[in-house]
């Protein structure tokens, strides 16, 4: 049926429309719903999902990790440089959008080269590594894009925080990499696309511009006036692609976080836990309700942003529902894959919860 398909496709969108209107029979609509909204983390969100599929669409990610893909010489090698690639990816169009682009180039490294039975476990690592390597910017996971406007962090000072948690993570995944035998590989150039150079040019320039936006150098204003009008007459189709699921979960997430902060009972208990310990509440909350809806949520009842960075980027490794870019790997693993969905569950877990706890272990002893 298209509702299921609809729900099973849209699953946190989903669930955070029903948990907003449920706290409004607790919190009816009134006029401090307007201030529950960060307008300035949404149009940010946008413009810059909107300049990425204008990017994909010209097949600019592609082309430039295939060319460094060809480069490889042995199976470990290609492994360490998809990771890399997915890292840096992550850190620049945000961890799903890096997913949804790279994760098919490891599945034609693979199989072009009769290394299937690798699959599961480069897929786990690419997904590892577009989850964490997005930490160190603001723009890189959508849930640091929030705290940055919502807390207005100092650029400086969030990728100070950051940084440690984004080295250990690299070396964390470059060790993995290494238990990968350094088998011979022998990869052909087979990809007729061509770069469209004016396009990529003009593309990047609006991609500059949008950074700029979320540096708070140019008003969000303007941006959301310019950047669309260009892909308007450019590339319309890149505004279609945009992933407004997305955008309507922090919108509905921004109503139900609104809500239970002027619920006495709950604020009071929340701000207690959070008091307690941030980065273990944080970090645990998006095993159950995911990074991005956790960010939200626990915005409204702590000042502590630092443990709650932390938290809430060392929190998309662990379950399947901590990220929803986990979702979107396991969801391309079965259909390039089928067949092997239990294997690669249990793999999953494994692998992501001792990152999980290196990562939380050592955010406690020495990154706070």
């Amino acid at each position: 049926m298209p509702i299921v398909k609809f729900i099973k496709k849209n699953t946190v969108f989903c669930v955070a429309v029903f948990v907003a209107l449920a706290t409004c029979f607790f919190v009816p609509p009134d006029k401090e719903y307007l201030s529950y909204f960060d307008w300035k983390t949404l149009v940010c969100l946008f413009l810059t999902l909107a300049v990425v599929c204008a990017l994909r669409n010209i097949k600019f990610f592609t082309i430039l990790a295939r060319r460094i893909v060809l480069i490889t010489g042995n199976l470990r090698t290609l492994f360490i440089t998809l990771i890399c690639i997915t890292f840096i990816g992550s850190m620049i169009i945000a961890n799903d959008m890096a997913l949804i682009t790279f994760l098919p180039l490891g599945y034609l490294a693979l199989s072009s080269t009769n290394n299937e039975k690798h699959m599961a476990y480069l897929f786990i690592l690419q997904n590892i590594s577009a989850n964490l390597g997005g930490m160190l910017t603001p723009f890189g996971n959508p849930q640091n894009l929030y705290l940055y406007s919502f807390f207005n962090i100092p650029t400086a000072e969030f990728c100070k925080i950051m940084l440690p948690p984004f080295i250990l993570a690299i070396t964390m995944l470059i060790i993995a990499c290494l238990f990968v035998k350094p088998k011979k590989l022998s990869i052909k150039e087979e990809f007729p696309e061509k770069l469209n150079k004016p396009k990529t040019v003009l593309y990047i320039i609006l991609f500059a511009l949008s950074i700029l936006i979320v540096f708070r150098v140019i008003p969000y204003q303007l941006g959301l006036v310019l950047i669309p009008l260009i892909l308007l007459i450019v590339d319309r189709e890149s505004l279609l692609m945009v992933d407004y699921g997305l955008l309507g979960t922090f919108f509905f997430f921004f109503i139900f976080s609104g809500n239970l902060s002027r619920i006495d009972v709950v604020n009071d208990f929340i701000s207690t836990l959070l008091e307690k310990d941030a980065l273990l509440v944080s970090t645990l909350s998006c095993q159950f309700i995911s990074n991005v809806p956790s960010a939200i949520l626990l915005s409204q009842f702590t000042n502590d942003y630092h443990s709650l960075l932390l938290g809430v980027n060392i929190g998309g490794t662990g379950t399947l529902i901590a990220s929803l870019a986990s979702l979107i790997t396991f969801s391309e693993f079965r259909i390039l894959y089928p067949g092997h969905g239990k294997q690669y569950f249990l793999m999953f877990t494994l692998i992501n919860v001792i990152f999980l706890v290196v990562m939380l272990v050592a955010s406690k002893l020495f990154f706070i």
